[in-house]
C-alpha cells in the first residue's frame, strides 16, 4: 500500500510540475514577443555574460600561471589558442547558433515537438563535430604547429597542451549544443550556472596539475589541457542528467532521425560554422605572418589578441539573447520588432566593446603586463593594442548583427563580411610581410581595416527586408 501512495504522490508531482514548465515557458515566450526589448535582452543576455566572463577569466589566469614556465610556453600555447577558438567558436557560434535559432523558431511558431526533437538531432552532430576535431588534432596538430612558425621548446609546448586540451572535443560539443538549445528556448540560468560550476573548479584544479599539489604530479603546462577535459566531462554529464530530468522545458529522448530537423539547424549552422572557421583561420594565418619576426613577438601578438577573445564571452552572451528573440519573433512572424531588436542589441555591442578597446588602446601594457615583463614580448603587443584596440567597437558591431542575422535565418552577408575580412587580415599581412617587408605596425593596421570591412559588410542583413519575414521547416 505504501508503495502505491508513493507512486501516486510521484505522479501527481509530475503532473503538477507540467503546468508550471508551461507557465514558464510561456511567460517567456510572451516577453519576448510583447516585453520591453532592453530588459528582455538585459534578463537573458547577463547570465551568460557573466558566466563566459568569468569562464575566459580562468583562461586568462591559466596563461599568467603558464607564464611561469617560461616564453616558450606562452608562445606553443599563443600557436594552440586559435585552433581551440575554432572549435568553441564553431560549436558555440556555429552550428550552436544554428540549434538556438532552430529551437527558438519553433517555439515561436509553437512547434514544441519539433523544438524536442531537436536535442536530440544536435547531440548527434556534436558527436560527429567532436571525434573530428580529436582526431584531426592528433593527426595534423604538429604539422600545423610548426608550418605557424612554432620551433623548438615552443613546438613541443604547444603539442603537449593541444593532445590534452582537443582529447575532450566531443564533451565540449555535447556541452556547447545543449547549452545552445537551452538558450534557444529562452533558458539561460541553467547553461550559465553549469558554467559557472565549472569555473569555479577549473581555478584551483588548473594550476594544481599544472605545477603539482600534494599528491597530484606535476604534469607542467599538459596539466592545463587536463583540467579543462575534466570540467568539460562534467559539465556534458550534467546537462545530459538535466535534460532528461523534464525540468528544462525541452525533451531530451531518442527519436527518429529527421532530414528536415538536420536541415533546420544546419541551413543556418553550416554557413555561421564556415564563418567561424573563417575568423580562426584569418586568427592562424596572421599568426603565422608574426611568426616571422620570432617567438617573442608571437607571444607578444598571442597575448594582446587574447583581449580580442576576451570580448567574444561579453559578445556571444548579448548576441545569443538577440539570436532567441530575433527567432522567436521571425518565427511568430513579427519582423518588425525583430529588426528592431537587432538594432537595439547592436548598439549595446558597439557601446561595450568600444570602451574596451579605447582603453586598451590609451593603456596597453595594463593588459599585457598582467602576463610579462619581457620588453620584447611587451612592444609589439603594445602596438598591437594601440591600433587594434580603437576599432573594437566594430567588431562588436558586425558580431552582433551576425547573430541577429542568424537568428532570422538569414547569414548571407555576415557570411560575406567574415570572408572578406579573412581575405584582408590575413592576405594583406602576408603580403606586408612577405613582399613588402612590413612589420608589426603594418599587420596592425591591416587588423584593424579588417574589423572596418567586417562591420559595414555585415550590416546589410539590418537593411534587407526579406530578411525579417517569417520562415517556416
Amino acid at each position: 500500500m505504501s508503495n502505491v501512495t508513493a507512486a501516486a504522490r510521484l505522479d501527481s508531482t509530475r503532473i503538477a510540475s507540467v503546468p508550471r514548465i508551461d507557465d514558464r515557458k510561456a511567460r517567456a515566450r510572451a516577453a519576448m514577443l510583447d516585453g520591453p526589448i532592453v530588459p528582455t535582452l538585459t534578463r537573458l543576455a547577463l547570465p551568460t555574460i557573466g558566466v563566459m566572463v568569468a569562464q575566459t577569466l580562468v583562461g586568462v589566469v591559466e596563461t599568467y600561471y603558464l607564464g611561469f614556465l617560461g616564453t616558450d610556453a606562452l608562445a606553443g600555447v599563443a600557436l594552440v589558442f586559435p585552433i581551440f577558438m575554432l572549435m568553441m567558436t564553431m560549436s558555440n557560434g556555429g552550428l550552436g547558433s544554428g540549434v538556438a535559432s532552430a529551437v527558438a523558431r519553433a517555439i515561436g511558431a509553437g512547434r514544441q515537438k519539433d523544438a524536442d526533437a531537436l536535442v536530440f538531432h544536435s547531440i548527434v552532430l556534436a558527436v560527429i563535430a567532436g571525434a573530428l576535431f580529436t582526431t584531426g588534432i592528433l593527426w595534423g596538430g604538429p604539422a600545423l604547429y610548426l608550418a605557424l612558425g612554432g620551433r623548438g621548446e615552443a613546438l613541443h609546448a604547444a603539442v603537449q597542451y593541444s593532445t590534452w586540451l582537443f582529447a575532450g572535443s566531443i564533451a565540449v560539443w555535447i556541452v556547447s549544443l545543449l547549452a545552445s538549445a537551452l538558450r534557444g528556448s529562452g533558458n539561460v540560468k541553467v547553461p550559465a550556472l553549469v558554467t559557472l560550476t565549472g569555473t569555479i573548479v577549473l581555478i584551483p584544479l588548473s594550476p594544481a596539475l599544472i605545477f603539482g599539489f600534494g599528491p597530484i604530479p606535476q604534469l607542467g603546462i599538459a596539466g592545463a589541457g587536463i583540467a579543462f577535459g575534466l570540467y568539460y566531462i562534467g559539465a556534458m554529464l550534467a546537462l545530459l542528467q538535466y535534460m532528461q530530468s523534464g525540468r528544462s522545458g525541452l525533451a531530451l529522448t531518442i527519436v527518429r532521425l529527421e532530414w528536415r530537423l538536420f536541415a533546420d539547424i544546419l541551413k543556418v549552422g553550416l554557413p555561421t560554422a564556415i564563418n567561424a572557421l573563417q575568423t580562426n583561420l584569418c586568427v592562424i594565418l596572421v599568426t603565422g605572418a608574426i611568426g616571422l619576426f620570432g617567438t617573442a613577438a608571437l607571444a607578444g601578438y598571442g597575448i594582446a589578441s587574447r583581449l580580442d577573445y576576451l570580448m567574444i564571452p561579453i559578445l556571444f552572451g548579448l548576441s545569443s539573447a538577440v539570436l532567441t528573440m530575433v527567432g522567436v519573433n521571425v518565427g511568430a512572424g513579427n519582423g518588425s520588432r525583430a529588426r528592431h531588436i537587432a538594432w537595439v542589441g547592436c548598439l549595446i555591442g558597439i557601446g561595450i566593446t568600444g570602451t574596451i578597446g579605447l582603453e586598451a588602446a590609451i593603456a596597453p601594457r595594463l593588459w599585457l603586463g598582467l602576463f610579462t615583463t619581457d620588453p620584447a614580448v611587451l612592444e609589439p603587443g603594445s602596438t598591437y593594442l594601440r591600433i587594434v584596440g580603437l576599432v573594437y567597437g566594430l567588431f562588436g558591431f558586425g558580431f552582433v548583427v551576425s547573430f541577429a542575422g542568424q537568428g532570422a535565418g538569414a547569414v548571407l552577408w555576415p557570411s560575406v563580411a567574415v570572408t572578406v575580412r579573412l581575405i584582408v587580415a590575413a592576405g594583406f599581412s602576408w603580403i606586408a610581410v612577405t613582399l613588402l617587408a612590413g612589420g608589426m605596425t603594418t599587420i596592425s593596421v591591416i587588423v584593424a581595416l579588417s574589423f572596418v570591412v567586417y562591420a559595414a559588410i555585415a550590416s546589410v542583413v539590418l537593411l534587407t527586408k526579406r530578411a525579417w519575414q517569417s520562415k517556416t521547416v
